[in-house]
């Protein structure tokens, strides 16, 4: 992976932090609307990067490890 001056990234700045969100937690990330296909809102999880950065809302805790590492990057779970 690159970062924003070109030159390769160091294993720590492929970490991204995953962590469940809480019901009104959501609410203040997505639209409402964004719910509607969801099968389980109250299992969703945030994957963000070491700076803070929304990177993606996951459904189910071990979906957002496997789409973490699909990406090359490496999670850990916060609580």
């Amino acid at each position: 992976m690159l970062n924003d001056e070109n030159t390769l990234r160091t294993q720590a700045d492929v970490i991204v932090y995953i962590r469940h969100l809480a019901a009104g937690e959501v609410n203040d990330l997505v639209p409402a609307n964004a719910l509607e296909g969801v099968g389980h809102p109250e299992d969703l999880f945030l994957v963000s990067s070491a700076e803070g950065q929304t990177l993606a809302i996951v459904e189910g805790r071990d979906a957002a490890f496997a789409a973490a590492r699909l990406h090359d990057l490496t999670p850990v779970s916060v609580h």
